[in-house]
């Protein structure tokens, strides 16, 4: 294999480029090599949201404790990307179709689905925001204007257009566009060293106090992003080889990370050299990279918002639709195609952008932290744990196909519905919220194990006339 056919995919026709195998598997001939894969995650490691990330992590606890949770986030997201890819990569499965037979059964992974496509729909929104908040500092449009509005729309339908052929149109815009980040960012901290007062670490402080409640704060902002980190590299990673091993999934993911957590701390660098400048009102303009790049290139900051912005918002847009399309396939037997599920984030977020959603930023997280990290270690407890070590079901070829599992699994559905109330329970403020995504992750998994081993995985299988006729039989009868 030549060096430009590692980086690019298996020809394949416009059909299956477009609908991307989202409701059924990534047959064997269809997989993708290991650089290939991580060309197309370049877009979601270099994602404005991480300068972000860097900026608040600093000004929650500073210089040198933020390195606490930032390398939780970086070893967590290692090994939670290694056994998601290690098990989508086997099955040829998106996480939503692994759903089905992992303890969830069709229609109860309709619900995941959902709980997935939201998260994609909230960064879609996060990101274009950031571009919005761009061009009004630039221009002076107000960011909740109508031209505020028509502005994050128009951006998001031509990123829509730029995605339509899935896969293959990722890899080719990652690759001509991480080159043109990489030549924009440079001129970004160029700017930043000759017009502006770079600080270093030991300018690195938390803006309030550094104790308990900041420091897992900052740990649970982080827990977040480890599981989903995770888990969005699975939607990927299934392209790649059945047979890979740990160390190709690892591979993938430090092909991820390791930029990622570059731009993290240089978005720590920026949002501290930023507030030293602007004085302790400017946190909120300090961590928000609409206002840092504009602030320190200008018109060029502009540009490099928009272009660093498309790259991920394919990203956003093309996991969102593998979600809907396949949430959908089952709970209402519709299937127009999974690039017009891309129109349904679009809307969705224009919605949320034009009531200012962004402004909650804080309690979404919170949400979906407990939602999606629980739905996710549940699966990999049933898929390691479950299958492969107790041997309750098949270890290979995991049902998915609606005749092939039950519409309903009382066991993933029941331990998720605990253990988000358990973490709801954070959130509305019975405990401290930055406990709830911990409390509710490791409850789940727990649960699900046990009561897959106290049914002895009955609800793997659909029920057929001679269970029905055997249970009937193990009813007792009462005689009156």
């Amino acid at each position: 294999m030549s060096l430009r056919e590692k980086f690019r995919g298996p020809t394949t026709s416009i059909d299956e480029q477009i609908e991307s195998y989202a409701i059924d598997r990534v047959p064997a001939s269809k997989r993708w090599p290991i650089p290939a894969i991580s060309l197309v995650l370049l877009g979601n490691a270099t994602a404005m949201f991480f300068f972000s990330f860097g900026a608040q992590q600093t000004f929650l606890v500073g210089w040198p404790w933020l390195l606490a949770p930032i390398g939780y986030f970086f070893l967590g997201a290692i090994g939670i990307g290694m056994l998601t890819m290690r098990m989508a990569s086997r099955e040829g499965l998106s996480q939503n179709l692994l759903s089905r037979g992992l303890g969830f059964g069709s229609r109860g992974a309709a619900v995941t689905s959902f709980i997935y496509a939201i998260n994609y729909i909230y960064y879609f929104l996060f990101e274009g925001t950031i571009v919005s908040h761009a061009i009004s500092y630039q221009f002076g449009i107000e960011v909740g204007s109508a031209g505020g509005i028509a502005i994050f729309a128009l951006v998001g339908l031509a990123t829509l257009a730029l995605v339509w052929r899935g896969m293959h149109a990722m890899s080719f815009l990652q690759a001509w566009g991480f080159p043109l980040f990489l030549i924009l960012l440079a001129y970004a901290l160029w700017r930043l060293g000759t017009a502006h007062e770079p600080v270093g670490p030991s300018g690195w402080h938390a803006t309030g106090e550094v104790g308990w409640a900041a420091m897992w704060s900052a740990f649970s902002f982080a827990n977040g992003q480890m599981i989903f980190q995770g888990l969005m590299a699975t939607d990927y990673g299934r392209f790649a080889a059945q047979r890979i091993r740990y160390r190709g999934t690892a591979a993938i993911m430090l092909g991820e990370l390791i930029p990622m957590f570059a731009v993290i701390f240089l978005g720590v660098f920026l949002g501290a050299s930023l507030l030293t400048e602007l004085g302790p009102g400017g946190q909120s303009q300090a961590q928000d990279p609409g206002f840092m790049f504009v602030h320190t290139m200008g018109f060029a900051g502009v540009l490099f918002v928009l272009v660093t912005q498309i790259r991920i918002n394919v990203m956003n847009l093309y996991s969102g639709s593998v979600a809907l399309a396949s949430g959908f396939d089952v709970a209402a037997h519709f299937r127009p195609g999974r690039p017009w599920w891309m129109f349904l984030v679009w809307f969705v977020g224009v919605i949320f952008y034009a009531v200012n959603v962004i402004d909650s930023l804080g309690t979404f997280l919170a949400i979906t932290g407990v939602l999606t990290n629980t739905w996710v270690l549940i699966i990999l407890a049933d898929y390691f744990i479950c299958r492969r070590l107790l041997g309750l079901a098949r270890r290979e070829q995991i049902e998915f196909r609606e005749h092939e599992v039950r519409a309903w699994n009382p066991c993933g559905l029941t331990s998720l519905g605990v253990a988000v109330l358990v973490g709801a329970l954070g959130i509305v403020g019975i405990y401290p919220i930055y406990y709830a995504s911990f409390a509710a992750m490791l409850l789940g998994p727990v649960l699900h194990v046990a009561i897959t081993v106290a049914t002895r995985g009955r609800f793997y299988r659909v029920p057929t006339k001679k269970d029905s006729s055997q249970e009937a039989a193990d009813t007792p009868v009462i005689e009156r």
